[in-house]
């Protein structure tokens, strides 16, 4: 790994790194260049702009934020910003709280101390103790060496998600129906796993040919699962469930020959060899292309129009509750103004129920709905068209498919 010489005169701010969102698994040195690039709205910079004049109230911080933190390799943007902020989306203020000193909020640097000053009835955080004071720091002159690996720090622990990036896909009907899928295995195999060839056929508008380059991969799917609208009965798409990897290695081929004066096309299958699974495959799994990797940052963050939505299921088995950091689908998606890093609140639908000592109604019972109560937290990281893939990230209570999802 390449060393950086940082003279430690010149090493930016620390707070950067509370907007650093490296996720996806990507190499921790394409992290910190992504980080670099990685765009700030408008919104969170004049957010940032208006905190860095005024601070935050003393009453935004979190009840335990220390006087003194340092960044360390390992920690994650939402456990910062929980440090210090009652609310973890709300990162700009967090960087407005030390705007002065941050260049490019999307930067790196752990190591380095955050001091919270409470002066004035108002909460600014800075890199020198005590505040700003005169606008003096003495400083030492010396030289550091430090890897590229140690700067990139992720907003969630990547393991989480980085298979739900390139996995599971939500489609619409006829993307599965008409993609290319496996006619046989080598040998009359039935069942394929990782090291066993088969051999696969693609449609008119989806041939297997092989073209100059890289070996196409493809992705290996099952018969879809549909995705219904808990509120509105609306058909969302299918669910693919991933099986593994396939390489092609030789294309599909179309022969012509006469028979009984007339011509007949015979169909050679393409070869595949299956190099990763997850499952078993078998005749009629399908075959998508796989997609170049997404090298993405996500800033957790609430969504500026109102989203009133539900959870569609919990990954994985049919299940219907959903554990702190599991991945659900939800009933929003790009259409709606969904993006990755937006954060909605879990609402425990509350249940309609009989109050049998109060007064009876039209049908001679007492009917109570009790009232919606906060459960936790999901952020976005993955949206379709009509729905999207969600991480759970903090819950006091169980939730289930059917739950409401509001603006935190």
């Amino acid at each position: 790994m390449n060393k950086l010489r940082l003279n430690e005169s010149l090493r930016p701010s620390l707070l950067a790194t509370l907007a650093a969102v490296a996720l996806a698994g990507m190499g921790t040195a394409t992290a910190f260049a992504q980080a670099q690039s990685y765009p700030v709205t408008p919104q969170q910079r004049a957010v940032a702009q208006e905190t860095a004049q005024a601070g935050i109230p003393i009453s935004e911080l979190a009840p335990n934020a220390p006087d003194e933190y340092t960044v360390k390799p390992g920690d994650t943007l939402w456990a910062i910003s929980r440090l210090f902020l009652r609310s973890p989306w709300r990162w700009p203020e967090l960087w407005g709280m030390n705007l002065s000193e941050i260049s490019n909020p999307h930067r790196i640097y752990p190591g380095q101390v955050l001091y919270l000053d409470k002066s004035g009835g108002r909460a600014r955080l800075s890199t020198r103790r005590g505040g700003a004071a005169d606008g003096t720091i003495k400083l030492s002159p010396r030289t550091r060496y430090e890897s590229m690996a140690g700067m990139a720090l992720p907003t969630l622990n990547p393991s989480l998600i980085e298979p739900f990036l390139s996995e599971p896909i939500i489609v619409d009907e006829d993307t599965l129906t008409t993609a290319p899928h496996i006619v046989a295995g080598n040998d009359n195999r039935v069942l394929l796993a990782r090291g066993d060839r088969a051999y696969a056929l693609g449609d008119a508008n989806s041939p297997l040919i092989e073209v100059a380059g890289p070996i196409k991969t493809f992705r290996v799917f099952r018969n879809a699962t549909p995705l219904q609208d808990p509120a509105t009965g609306e058909l969302l798409g299918y669910e693919a469930a991933y099986l593994g990897k396939a390489q092609l290695k030789r294309s599909q081929t179309i022969t012509t020959e006469l028979d009984k004066g007339k011509e007949v096309a015979n169909v050679t299958p393409a070869t595949i060899d299956i190099v990763a699974a997850r499952e078993e495959m078998r005749a009629g799994d399908r075959l998508l292309p796989e997609p170049q990797r997404q090298l993405l940052s996500y800033a957790p963050r609430a969504p500026e129009q109102i989203i009133n939505g539900r959870i569609v299921s919990v990954y994985g088995n049919a299940v219907q509750f959903a554990a702190q950091n599991q991945v659900v689908v939800i009933n929003k998606g790009t259409r709606d103004g969904i993006e990755s890093g937006h954060v909605l609140a879990i609402l425990k639908n509350g249940e309609t129920m009989i109050d049998r000592a109060g007064a009876p109604n039209n049908t001679g019972k007492a009917v109570v709905k009790l009232p919606n109560e906060r459960i936790g937290l999901l952020m976005v990281f993955r949206p379709f068209d009509k729905a999207s893939y969600a991480l759970v990230l903090e819950i006091n209570d169980t939730p289930r498919v059917g739950d409401l999802l509001v603006n935190p």
